[in-house]
C-alpha cells in the first residue's frame, strides 16, 4: 500500500517553501508608468494617486535612475501636453512632451527600455482616442484617418528614442497601421506592445485625473471592450498577431485575470497585465487607513497576475515591489 501523500510535508520550512514554488515574481518582471508634464521641476502628486507624479522632464530622468538603480528594465511614459487641439498635435509632435522624455531618459539610462504609450485621448481637447465626426458628441472615433494620426505619433516616438511602442487607443487596424509607419520610416527592429485586450473599465478613474484625459463628452465604449467579453478577447488578439504585434497586453488586470490565461493559452508571444490605476488606488487607501498589509497585498496579487499567464507587468507599484522583492 502507498503511503499516503500529505502535501503540508513541503510547506514545513520557508526554504522549502521557496524550493517548490511554482510562480516566482522577480524585478525583471515589472514595467514603471510615467507622467511627463512641461516645465522644469515639477513634481505634481496626482490626489487619487499617493505617491505617484505629474513630472517634469528633469524630474523624469531622476525617477528614471531610481527605477533602474532598483533593478527594474523598463518605463512606460505618458503625456500631458501644455495645449490640447483636435488633431492630438502634442501627441506626434517632434517637440511633444513624451519625445522630449523619451530623448532625455535615454540620454541619461541608455540601457532602460522606454516604452511609449501611443495614443490620443491625452491630446485632444475632447479626450477621446482620435477624430470624431463634426457635432458627434457621443464619442464615436472615425476609425481610418485616427490611423494616420497614430502612424505619425508612432514613428515620432521612434525618432525620440523610445524602444518600444504601445497603441492603446484600440483602434481597428492600428497594429498593421503604425507597422507600417515604423517600417517605411527605418524602425523595423522597434518592437510593438499592443494594448490588444484593453477593456471600458471602471478601474482606470485616476489615470484619467494622472493624465488629464476625461472625455468631455460621451464614453469610450464604442472602442474599448465590454468587460462582459471573453472571446472577443481572443478575436483582437489574433487580429493584432496577424498585423505584426510582437507583444500583447490586457488591461484592466484585477478584474479580467481570466482574460490574461486566455491570452496566454492562445498565444505564444509575450503577454503583459496592466495593474490599472483604480486597482493601485484601492490598495493604496486600505493600506493607509490600516486596513490591509501593503505589502504582502501588492506581492500577492502581482503573482497572482504571473500565476495567470503574464510576462511582464506594468504596475504603479513597481519601485515598492522591487525593494520588497530585494
Amino acid at each position: 500500500m502507498f503511503p499516503t501523500h500529505r502535501p503540508r510535508r513541503l510547506r514545513t520550512h520557508p526554504q522549502l517553501r521557496r524550493m517548490v514554488r511554482e510562480t516566482v515574481l522577480t524585478t525583471s518582471d515589472l514595467i514603471y508608468p510615467l507622467f511627463a508634464v512641461p516645465g522644469e521641476g515639477i513634481a505634481n502628486e496626482v490626489k487619487s494617486m499617493p505617491g505617484v507624479y505629474q513630472l517634469s522632464v528633469d524630474k523624469i530622468v531622476e525617477e528614471a535612475k531610481e527605477v533602474y538603480d532598483l533593478g527594474i528594465p523598463a518605463i512606460i511614459l505618458f503625456g500631458i501636453p501644455a495645449e490640447k487641439d483636435i488633431d492630438a498635435t502634442g501627441a506626434w509632435h517632434d517637440c511633444g512632451i513624451v519625445q522630449k522624455a523619451a530623448t532625455a531618459v535615454k540620454a541619461a539610462i541608455p540601457d532602460l527600455i522606454v516604452v511609449a504609450d501611443t495614443c490620443l485621448c491625452e491630446y485632444t481637447s475632447h479626450g477621446h482616442c482620435g477624430y470624431l465626426q463634426v457635432g458627434d458628441l457621443t464619442g464615436r472615433v472615425l476609425n481610418d484617418p485616427t490611423l494616420e494620426l497614430l502612424k505619425k505619433t508612432a514613428v515620432s516616438q521612434a525618432q525620440a528614442g523610445a524602444d518600444i511602442i504601445a497603441p492603446s487607443g484600440m483602434m481597428d487596424g492600428f497594429v498593421q497601421a503604425i507597422r507600417q509607419g515604423l517600417d517605411a520610416a527605418g524602425f523595423e527592429d522597434t518592437p510593438i506592445m499592443s494594448y490588444a485586450a484593453k477593456y471600458a473599465s471602471a478601474y482606470y478613474g485616476p489615470f484619467r485625473d494622472a493624465a488629464d484625459s476625461t472625455p468631455q463628452f460621451g464614453d469610450r465604449r464604442t472602442y474599448q471592450m465590454d468587460p462582459g467579453n471573453a472571446r472577443e478577447a481572443i478575436k483582437e488578439i489574433e487580429l493584432d498577431i496577424a498585423e505584426g504585434a510582437d507583444m500583447l497586453m490586457v488591461k484592466p488586470a484585477l478584474a479580467y485575470m481570466d482574460i490574461i490565461w486566455r491570452v496566454k493559452e492562445a498565444s505564444n508571444l509575450p503577454v503583459a497585465a496592466y495593474n490599472v490605476s483604480g486597482e493601485y488606488s484601492m490598495v493604496k487607501a486600505a493600506a493607509l487607513n490600516g486596513w490591509v498589509d501593503e505589502q504582502r497585498i501588492v506581492l500577492e496579487t502581482l503573482t497572482g497576475f504571473k500565476r495567470a499567464g503574464a510576462d511582464l507587468i506594468l504596475t504603479y507599484h513597481a519601485k515598492d515591489a522591487a525593494r520588497w522583492l530585494g
